[in-house]
């Protein structure tokens, strides 16, 4: 999963050579104009349109 991370990464010109999985997804989160603050949540996230809401939720 982390390779299609990195892919979708590269597509929106972000650097991801050492970055850890949840780095790397917070500085996709930042691309997409989102907030950076996957893994963070408390049972509710009001970023509806982000890509990885569902995965930081569970």
């Amino acid at each position: 999963m982390v390779k299609e991370f990195r892919v979708m990464a590269k597509d929106l010109a972000v650097g991801t050579s050492t970055l850890p999985k949840a780095e790397l997804i917070k500085a996709i989160q930042l691309a997409e104009g989102n907030f950076d603050c996957f893994g963070t949540a408390m049972d509710y996230c009001d970023q509806q349109d982000c890509l990885f809401r569902g995965g930081c939720l569970n």
